[in-house]
């Protein structure tokens, strides 16, 4: 542990028009803060937040994976490895909404079947 540094966030209307909400976050980082300024750690935080956004988010609520039932063996993990490889595919094919990116792929079973290199191309 090499830096420590706290982080306020203000966010207004999330939760309605006209709401408020401040909370603080502490980070703590293997980067030298004498080598490495505040909007690294920063952009750091950010990237993080985004991983956080754009994959374990939609895992969960878009894939319910943390109302999911298997929980023995290798099967938690191979369920993981799909629905990243399925949030992949729908992202390379240009989808930004994964639940929209799924109702149309189950209408479009070719379509989603090409994705994976089954079918005509």
């Amino acid at each position: 542990m090499k830096t420590v540094c706290k982080v306020e966030r203000e966010t207004w209307g999330r939760k309605g028009p006209g709401s408020y909400e401040a909370e603080t976050a502490y980070l703590i980082s293997s980067l030298d803060c004498r080598e490495y300024g505040p909007d690294v750690s920063l952009d750091v935080n950010r990237a993080h937040w985004s991983i956080e956004n754009r994959l374990h988010y939609v895992r969960d609520v878009t894939m319910g994976e943390d109302a999911c039932r298997v929980r023995t063996g290798s099967a938690p993990e191979v369920l993981a490895g799909i629905r990243n490889s399925v949030i992949a595919l729908a992202r390379h094919d240009g989808q930004a909404n994964i639940a929209a990116a799924l109702r149309h792929y189950a209408v479009k079973v070719a379509k989603a079947l090409r994705l994976v290199g089954i079918g005509e191309h």
